[in-house]
């Protein structure tokens, strides 16, 4: 439990928003990584060191676990990642919700998932950016605002005193010299700290993430890939987010340090069971909020990270999954609720049923 309370104490929901912005913009960290270990020198990647906050709740406090259990299941779409859209005339598609990491028990498809996507004949992910590095970076630099300050604005300089201490100290055991990102706008520095050593040691080394995989993948098998927004609509959604609520998750981010691997890790758990209502059920209950300032936050981050791009995803996937056989492979936090992919879909006139359960 000692471990699960000084998460508690030093924690609360910017830290874990941005930990779900990573999730939701999985580029930036093939950017922010190449910037910043680009040259380096690898050694054998790290062990992941995080421990399951689930386990560790089911010893210490059975009865908070059964609290968030049952905001888990009161969850519209909580459980599954695998759906089935399917509309009377036209073939099925498949809705599958990923996980942005180079985690191994992530990026290996369960059977029935595997089946899908085999027999689909075109995939569709988040952004085909990421498949060509150096075109997306090229088209990035003609906004270079969206990725670094290009005023005399620095990232100390949005900081209190404690807050620069608490930042430098933090990049720099981590091996970053602070005056190598002080131009770089926190939502591209947080998608990197925000992640286990061992996750950024495979990615350096080149492991692609779950979505940059199947999109290989499917390239290799013959199939169409297509694409649902560009790199500079998901990170012109993340500027159109308040600088302060950015700073604050920085800060608190860092603050975590390696406890930030066990909500990884408990993320990585619940994703394999496929309960992915659980997540913010989970956190909400175990980490503190900072007040109605967090939740105000809370409201915009959700509505321009998740269910604007949801509205907007469903849209230019109509096409795509209406001419059939296509498996659409999105970040899974985009599945759930009300605003969620999969109510989304129902209400665009098809039926969907879970395919995994």
């Amino acid at each position: 439990m000692k471990r699960f309370v000084a998460i508690a104490d030093r924690a609360s929901l910017p830290a874990l928003k941005l930990l779900a912005a990573v999730n939701v913009l999985f580029f930036i960290l093939f950017f922010a990584i190449a910037f910043l270990v680009s040259g380096k020198a690898h050694a054998e990647a790290p062990a992941c060191k995080g421990k399951d906050m689930l386990a560790e709740l089911q010893t210490s406090d059975p009865a908070l676990l059964a609290k968030i259990e049952a905001e888990a299941r009161a969850t519209i779409n909580g459980e599954g990642l695998l759906w089935k859209l399917e509309k009377p005339g036209q073939k099925p598609s498949w809705l599958y919700g990923t996980m942005h990491v180079t985690d191994p028990r992530v990026t290996e498809l369960e059977p029935a998932a595997q089946t899908a996507f085999d027999a689909a004949h075109t995939l569709v992910i988040e952004t085909t950016d990421v498949l060509d590095q150096q075109a997306m970076l090229a088209s990035l630099m003609k906004q270079p605002e969206l990725m670094m300050f290009t005023d005399n604005t620095t990232l100390t300089s949005l900081m209190t005193p404690d807050e620069v201490a608490t930042v430098n100290a933090a990049l720099e055991a981590r091996g970053i010299p602070p005056g190598s990102v002080t131009k770089m706008k926190p939502w591209m520095l947080s998608a990197m700290v925000a992640l286990p050593a061992c996750e950024l040691s495979r990615k350096a080394a080149g492991a692609p993430v779950l979505d940059i995989l199947l999109a290989q993948k499917a390239k290799a098998a013959g199939k169409d890939v297509k694409g649902l927004e560009s790199a500079a609509d998901q990170l012109s959604a993340m500027a159109s987010l308040p600088i302060e609520f950015h700073i604050k998750g920085l800060v608190e981010t860092l603050k975590l340090g390696d406890r930030m691997d066990d909500v990884i890790e408990t993320m990585v758990v619940l994703y394999q069971r496929g309960d992915i209502g659980m997540f913010w059920p989970l956190f909400r209950n175990a980490l503190p909020s900072g007040g109605k300032d967090d939740e105000s936050s809370y409201a915009a981050f959700e509505e321009a990270m998740v269910t604007s791009r949801n509205k907007t995803m469903v849209e230019r996937a109509g096409p795509l999954v209406g001419a059939g056989d296509a498996f659409m492979a999105v970040g899974a936090l985009h599945l759930p609720g009300p605003d969620g992919l999969v109510d989304l879909f129902r209400k665009a006139g098809y039926t969907v049923t879970v395919a995994d359960r």
